[in-house]
């Protein structure tokens, strides 16, 4: 699109708006009026229809949500978007958290009715995401009416023209959604079947609602923290490779994937310390699953960083990567759940690590063709050794904190200060193994009141 066409780029997204909200409302009404198929002959599992049912909605609001957050993006509004997917992850947990407790106690713990209600809870963050994009877009509505009387270069085009240009792009995109819901849709197909094999169809439901449900909405939450990273990355270098500049490419690369390390290794680390204490925290009803939840702690730092990397590659029009490498990843887990699973010393335990295992993957291919394609400035020490050191200190530091907290104060609050302390004591080991530069340190929001503390202080 030629510069400055903010006409040209407003009706793109008014047609990208109304394709995507037809093949949503497609989509949410085929799972809706199929739900009983795909429960009782599909999944052959009959008490799947409510969830189901519950999660229809949501692909319409994800479909249309994906459209305005491309939207903004365009307008290097990262904010906006950053926000919204953050809003959604954290509605997401709360929500999960919340209803099932309530559902857990209404209907004497009933496996069906939490996973319908943990589902109804996606489904409605979902909605919430939606409608924080809504309302700042209306607010925005003067200023893009502005943007368009201004426009220079408009071209116009057809509404086919621009569909058939959309879907280009977006199928690939589509493709990496689908495999990561596929990803988690395996598990659904295939656990409880096979654990069936070897123990009663409650027990094997109650397992499955313990991974699907308490651990998926746990281990997914830390994504909500990196999102904007990964999202910045697409618009940032999408145009630093049009104006040639490899430079700003690396440097962004660099960074996001930095941060995504930073990010990704103290809560993969601090989940699996604290698993038992954070799911009798979250969960006090139904607080089993601590295992499964360590095991499963392992896809968030490799899912954070290919989360960042996938981003990356978007931006520099390497679109089928992130949906071949995923898709790669997929295949090894669909193996080895039906190798694992069935095992009865392993059992549900055997679908976690298929989950690690698909991660690794799918960041292994990725990270392969993010390194042949763009130059990064990491060494070794910077990206994997000063973030392991400082790791370690946060978790010696904060279990022992919590274990002599156990004998002054109730279990629940010591699982909650000895998680700030553990915050605290990770930013301080990251400013004493000084792991960004003074440049890095300004490009962090705050950076410039942070570099100014820092320097007073003569750490820098």
């Amino acid at each position: 699109m030629p510069y400055g066409d903010h006409k040209g780029a407003h009706r793109i997204f008014k047609i990208a708006f109304a394709t995507f909200a037809v093949i949503g409302l497609v989509g949410s009404l085929m799972l809706f009026l199929g739900a009983n198929v795909m429960a009782n002959y599909w999944l052959q599992i009959p008490e799947a229809e409510m969830t189901l049912v519950a999660l229809s909605p949501a692909i319409f609001f994800v479909a249309i949500s994906s459209v305005m957050r491309g939207y903004f993006n365009g307008r290097q509004n990262i904010k906006a978007t950053a926000r919204s997917q953050t809003l959604e992850q954290v509605f997401k947990t709360a929500l999960t958290i919340i209803v099932v407790e309530i559902i857990a106690i209404i209907s004497n713990v009933s496996t069906e009715w939490m996973a319908g209600g943990a589902t109804l809870a996606t489904t409605l963050a979902t909605m919430s995401g939606f409608g924080y994009l809504y309302l700042y877009y209306e607010t925005r509505k003067r200023e893009i009416a502005t943007e368009i009387k201004s426009t220079v270069n408009y071209k116009y085009e057809r509404v086919h023209t621009i569909i058939k240009k959309i879907l280009l792009v977006s199928i690939p995109i589509a493709l990496t959604a689908i495999m990561s819901s596929l990803n988690k849709n395996i598990d659904s197909f295939t656990v409880v079947r096979s654990l069936k094999q070897f123990m009663s169809e409650d027990m094997a439901l109650a397992q499955y609602g313990i991974l699907g449900g308490k651990v998926d909405t746990l281990t997914s939450l830390p994504l909500s923290i990196n999102v904007a990273f990964s999202t910045a990355l697409v618009p940032a270098i999408a145009a630093a490779k049009a104006r040639k500049d490899r430079k700003t490419i690396t440097q962004k690369t660099s960074f996001s994937l930095l941060i995504s390390m930073l990010i990704g290794l103290p809560c993969t680390i601090g989940m699996c310390i604290f698993a038992e204490p954070i799911l009798n925290l979250l969960f006090p009803n139904a607080s089993e699953g601590a295992m499964i939840l360590q095991i499963s702690s392992l896809t968030i730092l490799f899912t954070i960083l290919d989360q960042t990397i996938n981003g990356a590659l978007q931006g520099y029009g390497k679109l089928k990567i992130p949906a071949i490498s995923l898709g790669c990843g997929v295949i090894v887990k669909l193996i080895l759940n039906l190798v694992l699973v069935p095992i009865p010393e392993i059992g549900v335990k055997g679908a976690a690590w298929a989950s690690v295992a698909c991660h690794v993957v799918a960041f292994a291919i990725a990270i392969t063709s993010l390194i042949k394609n763009i130059k990064l400035d990491l060494t070794f020490s910077k990206f994997v050794i000063k973030p392991v050191l400082a790791t370690a200190i946060m978790g010696v530091c904060s279990y022992y904190l919590y274990l002599n907290l156990l004998g002054i104060i109730r279990a629940k609050l010591a699982t909650i200060v000895a998680i700030v302390i553990a915050v605290i004591i990770y930013a301080l080991a990251i400013v004493a193994l000084k792991v960004f530069n003074k440049e890095e340190i300004g490009r962090l929001p705050a950076g410039e009141k942070i570099c100014k503390l820092l320097e007073k202080l003569k750490i820098y």
